[in-house]
């Protein structure tokens, strides 16, 4: 099927609306020009060390990370792109401190639109595919927004998606209804639709998981990745293997071409915070895609999707995949810990008996 036989992001955008009669057609103008923005965005990265973007940008963000020229670049993009359209009452970026509010000279909407631009933007200079992370929520009625606008659980989320700017940009969306892949025709210029009705499969045998933090993790968490290493010979009765891009664009995407599971537990090397992700546009997203594809979210301990945020940039712990392995992995953290076997004197752990 050539791409001119393929519905373009647009016409699937306009068919989806169709089941709804009632429907504006805000919602599809705020999608497109988020799909722009990430057009824009894909364009800069693709100059890789040709383009002017490419340095440090001498700063450091809200989150006290240094900043790259593409962050600010790209956050500026999210920022022009998406203020004037009329559709949004204001926005909140993992690149600044307080929600953006629209300018007077442009009229508001009912949407509210969280992202963090460009994900990933520390494996620019070793081209690792990195991307751009979304979520869309409905404003309030009247007034400027307020950063308890913002603070809705995630199973509030109107839409989600994220772009991944790799070999081809795609771009990977959920209106509540399923995820659907578009990735970019660059001649033409559209995201065309090219992986229809996305599933997670349940069960799995890669996992993901930074292992140098193995010595901060939880019981529950050094559990699993034990049983998981000890393969076949082991509790699980299959071997896994072991992926960690450090890119979460780049991970959700491979789990949802092919399954796995993705750890950033919550763990004692900061005792000050419950995790290492950000809740609003990095785990609510990626966790109201991962649903709508078949998988289960979760802080290891509930459903990530249920959590009421407290702050724009609280980060919390995030798991993420195929439904059995989460699953499981909820019920290690349900247990009394005095009920874990241990891994180093378990019978099939590290120093079990030969055979």
């Amino acid at each position: 099927m050539t791409p001119m036989q393929r519905p373009t992001l647009t016409q699937f955008l306009i068919e989806e609306r169709r089941r709804y009669p009632q429907a504006s057609g805000e919602f599809n103008s705020v999608i497109l020009n988020i799909a722009y923005a990430c057009r824009s965005i894909a364009h800069a990265v693709a100059f890789g060390a040709l383009g002017q973007a490419r340095h440090d940008a001498g700063a450091v963000n809200v989150q006290g990370e240094s900043q790259h020229a593409l962050d600010v670049l790209s956050n500026e993009t999210f920022l022009r792109v998406n203020e004037w359209g009329g559709h949004l009452a204001g926005m909140v970026s993992e690149e600044l401190q307080e929600p953006y509010q629209i300018p007077d000279r442009y009229a508001k909407g009912k949407y509210l639109l969280v992202f963090d631009p460009l994900d990933g933007s520390s494996n620019i200079d070793v081209n690792v595919s990195v991307g751009s992370i979304f979520s869309i929520l409905r404003a309030p009625q009247t007034g400027p927004v307020s950063e308890r606008d913002f603070l809705v659980p995630g199973i509030e989320q109107v839409a989600a998606g994220y772009a991944i700017y790799g070999p081809a940009t795609m771009l990977m969306l959920s209106v509540g209804n399923g995820v659907n892949g578009f990735t970019l025709e660059p001649n033409l210029g559209e995201f065309i639709l090219t992986h229809p009705n996305l599933r997670v499969p349940p069960d799995t045998r890669e996992f993901a998981i930074n292992a140098s933090n193995n010595r901060f993790w939880e019981t529950p968490v050094k559990r699993y990745v034990e049983e998981c290493l000890q393969g076949k010979t082991g509790p699980r009765e299959k071997d896994f293997n072991m992926r960690w891009i450090a890119s979460l664009v780049a991970e959700v995407h491979r789990i949802l071409m092919r399954g796995g599971v993705f750890l950033y537990p919550r763990d004692t090397k900061d005792p000050n915070t419950a995790g290492r992700l950000r809740l609003l546009y990095e785990a609510n997203p990626i966790g109201f895609i991962i649903e709508q594809a078949g998988g289960r979210a979760s802080t290891g301990r509930q459903p990530i999707l249920g959590v009421k945020p407290s702050s724009l940039h609280q980060r919390v712990g995030f798991v993420f995949g195929s439904k059995n392995e989460v699953e499981r992995i909820e019920r290690y953290h349900q247990s009394p810990e005095e009920e874990l076997p241990s891994p180093l004197f378990n019978e099939r752990g590290l120093f079990r008996a030969p055979v």
